[in-house]
């Protein structure tokens, strides 16, 4: 059976959407669609629902789903351990990072493999989490540094690592800036530059929470999703962002971070960050970086 096919089956059937489902993959919706109508044709059954708006599992769809993926994970540790048999000896080992854990966390962690791991070579995708997430189901990477969803799919394991600081982004010019603390009642009538919540829940919503519980209206100026984006947009002057404190080591030039200070009794909200990978899947150059990890998390983590 082709893997390709299986992998869209899977892609499909975690986002209910081809468009999204195409995109998470890296492939043209009339390619994806073409392959989900041949694995169709090779099980003798339809595996979804079509209509113009929804897309749905078949009951055959979700008797399959999970042997689908039962099977990618083993065929990747095929993969792995034939790697591993290579010439050069060496396993690779595929990591999912969002942005702020991209520029915070990775360089640390990628340091330290490649001194106590030599054999292990190591490719990162960065992406949002919404995005990472179908990939680490599907088999196309090993583990991945994300925001943990309200809906877990139980073929994945979550292990909390630490909740990311927030702090205030403002162009370096701004009147605030020379400030030690930013407080959110500064903030009042400033020029918010926020992420769709369809797509970076966490940020968004860490975002109208501070301004709720100061009581301030938030005045949104501009929708970015990607933190790069959000950073140049802020070192342009359109506005000001509440971002992740790991955000600060993007290279950002004209932008200034500043901590939040709350009201007293308030609470700083905060962005938590998982590493997550699928569970009853035996690989060890990811279970060897997991451990790594869980040592030396102390380390790899101050800063956030």
């Amino acid at each position: 059976m082709d893997l390709e096919r299986l992998r869209c089956f899977v892609a499909v059937a975690e986002e209910l959407h081809f468009g999204r489902a195409a995109q998470s993959i890296g492939l043209l919706p009339a390619s994806l669609g073409r392959h989900i109508r041949l694995l169709e044709e090779d099980v003798g059954v339809p595996l979804f629902h079509r209509t113009t708006r929804n897309v749905e599992l078949t009951p055959e769809g979700f008797e399959l789903l999970d042997e689908v993926r039962t099977f990618l994970a083993q065929a990747d540790a095929i993969e792995t351990r034939l790697r591993s048999h290579g010439r050069q000896k060496s396993a690779l080992l595929r990591i999912g990072a969002i942005d702020s854990a991209a520029a915070g966390l990775l360089p640390r962690l990628l340091h330290d493999i490649r001194q106590s791991l030599p054999g292990v070579a190591v490719q990162i995708v960065e992406d949002r989490s919404i995005r990472l997430l179908p990939r680490l189901l599907s088999g196309r990477i090993d583990l991945a540094f994300v925001r943990p969803p309200d809906q877990r799919n139980a073929a994945l394991q979550f292990d909390h690592l630490v909740y990311e600081t927030a702090v205030v982004a403002m162009p370096a010019q701004h009147p605030l800036a020379s400030h030690a603390m930013i407080s959110i009642a500064d903030l009042s009538g400033a020029s918010l530059i926020v992420p769709d919540r369809r797509t970076r829940p966490h940020s968004y919503d860490l975002t109208m929470r501070l301004f709720s519980d100061s009581g301030v209206t938030p005045q949104i100026g501009q929708m970015a999703n990607e933190k790069q984006t959000i950073i140049n947009l802020v070192a342009g002057c359109l506005g000001v962002a509440i971002v992740p404190r790991w955000t600060s080591q993007l290279g950002a030039t004209g932008v200034a971070f500043k901590p939040i200070v709350l009201v007293e009794g308030a609470v700083l909200k905060s962005l938590p960050l998982s590493v997550a990978y699928l569970r009853n899947v035996r690989n060890p150059a990811r279970d060897a970086v997991l451990a790594m990890l869980r040592e030396r998390s102390e380390d790899y983590l101050k800063s956030a």
